[in-house]
């Protein structure tokens, strides 16, 4: 079709796109930031972010090794967060915010197991989503 254009590097040239491109991420360093705990009725998912809202770590109860329905459990919620609290020593976060969303079972044990570790909570905020409105309700029966 056509010719093809063949470029040779220096070493240097080389070096310097190997660096650039280098693949790892860099750990971030906070003292604060925030948790989201969203629970459902069938897992635990807990996010933990700098105080801007990007993410930093996050981990649910299926990836601390449960399955199927023990993912619900309180002591699977109080194991993620016991996970997210070694990943939170290793950023340096000591003081946070809390926001729960959700009505699983595993919404206090997670809290609790927190208030538990030494780190110092500013703030919880209840974030559940509640209806208004809702949907229609059902016809009368007819008997």
């Amino acid at each position: 079709m056509g010719e093809q254009k063949v470029k040779t590097l220096a070493g240097d040239e080389l070096k310097a796109i190997k660096e650039a491109g280098s693949g790892k991420k860099k750990s971030r360093k906070t003292t604060s930031g925030q948790i989201y705990i969203s629970s459902s009725y069938n897992n635990t998912i807990i996010t933990i972010t700098d105080d801007k809202g990007n993410v930093l770590t996050w981990g649910s109860s299926g990836m601390v090794g449960f399955r199927g329905s023990k993912k619900s459990t309180p002591f699977a919620a109080q194991r993620t967060m016991e996970e997210m609290l070694k990943a939170m020593k290793g950023i340096g976060i000591t003081e946070v915010d809390i926001f729960i969303k959700g009505i699983g079972t595993g919404r206090e044990s997670a809290v609790r197991a927190l208030n538990g570790s030494g780190i110092k909570v500013r703030m919880i905020q209840d974030r559940t989503p509640i209806p208004h409105g809702g949907v229609r309700k059902k016809k009368p029966r007819r008997v």
